[in-house]
């Protein structure tokens, strides 16, 4: 499965389209129960317990963001809110030393800094020897970043446009917004976002564990993940509920939540992605540690 690299004056040849035919026979995506959500974030629980500091420290980032971000936009919510509400959207990036954690304990390696470290760097090891492969992250979380910076623009301009007033703090966004008896402002800016984000949580469910884990480029990973919501639309609308109910409860916690959230949520989106897709038949991206590893123990 390791193919030369395609010229790039030829992004649709037929050489082209038939290998990506190929890769796309060679994934198989499985239907799994609704219930099974619930199953991934038992898993979660004990990747976290696995992993302890070194999990942590991703809910301590998030959270550290998360207030510089508050404490820069507090008198400026129209622009908070739809920061926050696009953090749903880069999320699957920030999780990837997640992702790579969860996968160590799978194959019995060492889940330590030193693993994460080793994932980040391998992509810039890559990078003349395949290109395409270094480039696929990147270009990837720089399309989730453009899109959370659309969603930002987009609410803050909804907000600014229909609120009956200036809207500078958080508590005018509740008392104008959220809980305004006579205008339907915080429905209808609801309603947008979920429309909004539909796409891009079927683009990239699964998109980035399986550009973590296999080695395919950025639009078999997005077309990968279209078939996984496609194939289990009520298992993937219950987990996108879950991951916005658990994501709320952060915030609402003055994002204390998110120490233990945020890796709750990446180690069981691993999970989900190994229960959905079948990728095995594609090369590795990053091969399995040594035999003679430390085993980490749970």
């Amino acid at each position: 499965m390791n193919e030369p690299p395609t010229p790039h004056h030829l992004p649709s040849s037929p050489q082209t389209l038939a290998r990506r035919r190929d890769r796309m026979a060679a994934i198989v995506v499985h239907s799994v129960s609704p219930t099974r959500p619930f199953h991934w974030m038992a898993r979660a629980g004990r990747d976290f317990i696995a992993c302890r500091w070194v999990s942590v420290a991703h809910g301590i980032a998030v959270a550290i963001f998360g207030a510089a971000l508050f404490a820069l936009a507090r008198d400026r919510f129209w622009l908070l809110a739809g920061a926050f509400s696009g953090f749903l959207v880069v999320a699957p990036v920030l999780a990837t030393g997640l992702y790579a954690l969860s996968r160590a304990l799978e194959r019995g390696e060492p889940a330590d800094m030193a693993l994460l470290l080793r994932t980040w760097t391998h992509w810039g090891v890559n990078r003349r020897s395949d290109p395409a492969s270094y480039w696929c992250l990147v270009r990837f979380g720089l399309l989730l970043a453009l899109a959370g910076t659309g969603w930002v623009l987009t609410s803050a301009a909804f907000i600014t446009l229909f609120s009956p007033v200036p809207i500078a703090t958080p508590e005018d966004f509740v008392r104008y917004i959220v809980l305004a008896p006579d205008h339907f402002v915080f429905e209808a800016w609801l309603t947008m976002g979920g429309v909004l984000a539909a796409p891009v949580f079927a683009s990239s469910v699964i998109s980035m564990p399986l550009l973590l884990d296999r080695h395919v480029n950025a639009l078999d990973a997005v077309l990968v993940s279209w078939r996984v919501v496609l194939t289990n639309p009520v298992t993937m609308a219950l987990w996108a509920a879950m991951l916005m109910i658990f994501t709320f409860c952060g915030f609402v916690t003055a994002l204390l939540g998110m120490i233990v959230i945020v890796p709750m949520l990446g180690h069981a989106s691993w999970h989900a992605y190994r229960e959905l897709v079948d990728a095995t038949a594609i090369p590795e991206r990053i091969a399995p540690a040594a035999p003679d590893a430390t085993r980490v123990s749970a």
